[in-house]
């Protein structure tokens, strides 16, 4: 029987200060308490946390990095825009390079690490349950993680990654949005399944479909949101 290693399972720890804020910003966001365009109100969030400004600054880097907001000198932080062109872009790179990786990564996976993608999967299903988007994210960033790194290709890992760094608030939006999370557990069965069959061409596909699904449900809202209030 194959030894697990108890550092193969990384423990969460506790959140620090500027991740309570960065949270905080996140959820406000894409709850739609703080609309497109609108300004972050950074007196405010020191003054409910209790705290200076210097932490808050810090948050505001990492969510301007992630696509969240904008920073503009002496106007401060305000919500950055969603467009459906940008959901298009981002989806078709992350498509075409994920898919890529798990096309490779399809002989190389190890049971051990096939057990891992099932065991990931069967706890975003429970997040899925409780409506846990925070927890079904994080996951689900380990779900693609694995393959990824399976494939041993590290300078797609790195693009991959920096790609969806940048590009965190539309995934965010995305699974937040009303049975998303449910079609995500759904699609990664089918994508086990296929690593099991160690199918490339049916790995490769399904990866790939994982990713449309998400542009297109998030341009779909998007698009929704427009016709309603009059733009073009």
């Amino acid at each position: 029987m194959e030894k697990v290693r108890i550092l193969d399972y990384p423990v969460d720890k506790p959140l620090t200060l500027r991740e309570r804020i960065v949270d905080f910003i996140k959820d406000s966001v894409v709850s739609g308490r703080l609309k497109p365009g609108e300004r972050v109100p950074e007196q405010e969030i020191a003054e409910s946390f209790g705290i200076s400004r210097t932490p808050i600054r810090e948050a505001f880097r990492q969510l301007e990095s992630e696509g969240f907001i904008t920073v503009t000198p002496r106007k401060g932080a305000v919500v950055s825009p969603i467009t459906d062109k940008d959901v298009k872009e981002f989806y078709a790179i992350k498509s075409l390079l994920e898919g890529f990786a798990a096309r490779t990564a399809c002989q190389k996976l190890t049971t051990k690490e096939i057990k891992r993608l099932e065991t990931l999967n069967a706890q975003m299903d429970r997040c899925a349950e409780k409506n846990d988007v925070k927890g079904f994210f994080k996951l689900d960033n380990q779900f693609h993680d694995t393959f990824l790194r399976a494939c041993g290709n590290e300078k797609l890992c790195v693009l991959v990654h920096h790609l969806v760094q940048q590009f965190e608030r539309f995934r965010f939006t995305a699974l937040a949005l009303p049975g998303r999370m449910r079609d995500s557990v759904r699609q990664h069965n089918g994508i086990i399944e296929a690593f099991k069959n160690a199918d490339t061409a049916l790995v490769e596909t399904l990866v790939r479909a994982n990713a449309e699904r998400g542009r297109d449900i998030l341009v779909e809202e998007i698009l929704k949101e427009k016709s309603k209030y009059g733009f073009n």
